[in-house]
């Protein structure tokens, strides 16, 4: 097992674990298999795959989705939790994935979808709030949506018998995402200077208020994708 932690998308995962993050990917894990997990962040669920077999070696390298240190036909399973929806090249990391895998090898992505969340109660601060937030998110590169285009990227890129299923977990509370959204938008605002300028401003406020608006439910949808080299 090789955990990667991909050198663009730095993001907390200290509460991430191999039980709720790979379950859909589990049964393809074996011993002496070749298993990668890019985007490993702090490793927490590349030691709990690893863990889940006797003798299994786990090891941690520092690369790009986009250029893994390993050689063609060389991985039997790639593994990738909340990668995609940050990548600037998905395509580009696609292609190399699929240059690592053995043929027949599984490639196993979890990919968020932030268009089908579910947010209760969703109201016009909540909109305002997250659409900063996206906003924020694509001028990094990424994409919230990732996990609603991503079965048609997978095949795109050259993987068939594509299949998908949908999860909802509640990874993290209504108040605390609140939270979140309002630091990261009053923090991009600090330093803002784009035309977008007011509508951080606008949806910072709204966030603020948000915030503040009282408890509801929070659950994210997960894409969890198979698909065979």
């Amino acid at each position: 097992m090789c955990g990667v932690l991909e050198g663009n998308a730095p993001r907390a995962r200290s509460a991430r674990q191999a039980v709720e993050r790979a379950v859909f990917a589990q049964p393809l894990f074996g011993p002496g298999m070749g298993c990668v997990d890019v985007g490993c962040g702090p490793g927490s669920i590349t030691l709990g795959i690893g863990n889940g077999h006797r003798k299994s070696t786990v090891d941690f390298l520092v690369a790009e989705a986009c250029a893994l240190p390993f050689a063609e036909d060389s991985v039997d399973v790639l593994f990738a939790h909340a990668v995609f929806e940050y990548l600037r090249e998905p395509g580009a990391a696609l292609a190399e994935f699929r240059r690592v895998l053995k043929p027949g090898g599984t490639l196993a992505l979890s990919t968020s979808d932030w268009s089908r969340a579910r947010l209760r109660p969703k109201t016009a601060n909540v909109d305002a709030a997250l659409r900063g937030h996206y906003l924020l998110w694509r001028r990094a590169g990424g994409d919230p949506f990732a996990g609603r285009s991503l079965p048609s990227a997978v095949a795109a890129a050259g993987f068939t018998d594509v299949r998908t299923k949908t999860r909802y977990r509640t990874d993290t509370t209504y108040r605390a995402l609140a939270t979140s959204v309002e630091a990261r938008l009053v923090t991009a605002l600090e330093t803002a200077t784009t035309p977008d300028r007011d509508q951080l401003a606008s949806a910072a406020r709204s966030a603020w208020s948000w915030a503040r608006s009282g408890d509801g439910d929070f659950a994210q949808c997960w894409t969890e994708l198979l698909a065979t080299r």
